[in-house]
């Protein structure tokens, strides 16, 4: 086995589970060359000073609070329930999910305060139990390390508080949701330390444009269109562009080809407004990266 570089930049993410097929994703939209493989340990980087630990995500927040890893993807559940120092550099805009506090369906617990004095079972006590003390709730709080949907059935609690991506787990084992204590996304942390040293961060700069270009790039869509001449002024002031609507210098039979970059969330907001003004051929196409 070719040993770590320690010259390199350390990057830990999750071996197997929820959030590894998008991060494995996400580092290759950013750029990055590597192979990767269940039994895979390590991976170094081709085409830039890199390695990446494949581990398990709970062991994530020590390997970069302790400095054996620069940095770590894992999801911000994570940080919240154990809460190591490190410093938290990026949200990666996926891994979305939710802590929520359930009860079953038939219960007679239909709001905060009727927790008082119940049991709740739970993987995440310690976020469990700050939601509590903030709102002024007192239960026994149980943690359990397996699946907890099953608990109420089994009498072991009253309410459970567990991480949901859908409401499928809740339905399936005849639970309801009570209230969300907070959401969650996949983040990217680094070591104090590592933060710190100049060297290091002239590697981890380089590697954070790469990431901020991949996540500008999803928030933003290109579109391409044809305009009447007459209308461009009207046109033009309804593009919300990232810079500035650009126009092609070649014109042909009164029309002028327009192009700009929008934010998706207006997309169709826009384009609804584009054609009723007239235009009636919009091309929306992907940004790879962004770069600012």
């Amino acid at each position: 086995m070719t040993a770590i570089n320690n010259k390199n930049l350390k990057l830990a993410m999750q071996k197997e589970g929820r959030l590894t097929e998008e991060t494995l994703e996400f580092l290759r939209k950013s750029g990055l060359e590597f192979e990767s493989y269940n039994q895979r340990l390590f991976s170094t980087c081709r085409n830039f000073p890199l390695e990446i630990l494949y581990v398990r995500d709970d062991d994530i927040p020590d390997y970069v609070a302790s400095g054996t890893v620069d940095l770590g993807i894992l999801g911000q559940n994570i940080l919240s329930e154990e809460r190591p120092k490190v410093k938290k550099l990026l949200n990666l805009r996926f891994g979305f999910c939710t802590l929520f506090i359930a009860v079953p369906k038939e219960s007679q617990i239909n709001n905060l305060s009727d927790l008082n004095g119940k049991t709740i079972a739970t993987t995440y006590p310690n976020s469990t139990q700050n939601f509590l003390l903030k709102n002024k709730v007192e239960a026994k709080i149980v943690t359990i390390s397996g699946s907890v949907e099953i608990t109420p059935a089994l009498g072991v609690a009253d309410a459970i508080s567990d991480l949901l991506s859908t409401g499928s787990t809740l339905a399936l084992n005849d639970l309801r949701p009570l209230t969300k204590v907070y959401d969650s996304e996949a983040i990217l942390i680094a070591n104090e330390e590592s933060v710190a040293s100049k060297n290091k961060m002239m590697l981890l700069n380089n590697l954070l444009t790469r990431f901020k270009g991949v996540l500008s790039a999803k928030n933003y869509k290109y579109i391409l269109m044809s305009a009447p001449e007459e209308k461009l002024t009207k046109i033009k002031k309804m593009l919300p562009s990232l810079i500035f609507p650009t126009l092609a210098t070649i014109s042909k039979n009164g029309f002028t080809t327009l192009q700009t970059v929008i934010k998706e969330d207006v997309l169709w907001d826009i384009t609804g407004k584009l054609k009723a003004a007239g235009i009636s051929q919009i091309f929306v196409l992907p940004i790879e990266k962004i770069i600012s």
